[in-house]
């Protein structure tokens, strides 16, 4: 059974929190995503706004592409305030289930541009 959600969402990280993956292997939350009791991933199509909303003038962000497939049961797909989907994570993230991840970079149209696998 096929569902309509994507089957990738992003995390966007400060880079000690990216170190924090990279070398402990799993991720256990930013501060808020530790206070709500869920890790807050975005959709391809929510990333830009997510970073302009909650990481403004941040800098040395990175993203990191999660496998959604991989985290089965643990991910679900819940309302914001504005009535739009997000997916959430009730689990640690594992390095394992992250595809791609990069230094955040955004296009000419100031969109954020997607890690790529490889």
């Amino acid at each position: 059974m096929t569902h309509p959600y994507p089957t990738t969402a992003y995390k966007v990280l400060t880079a000690d929190q990216m170190a924090v993956l990279e070398h402990e292997g799993v991720f256990k939350g930013a501060p808020v995503d530790l206070a709500d009791g869920y890790i807050h991933l975005s959709t391809a199509a929510q990333l830009t706004e997510t970073v302009d909303k909650h990481f403004a003038g941040q800098t040395d962000l990175h993203v990191a592409a999660v496998d959604l497939e991989a985290m089965g049961d643990a991910v679900k797909w819940e309302e914001n305030r504005g009535g739009q989907l997000f997916p959430h994570l009730y689990a640690p993230l594992p390095l394992t289930a992250v595809v791609a991840y990069s230094p955040m970079k955004r296009g000419e149209d100031g969109s954020v541009r997607l890690p790529i696998a490889g």
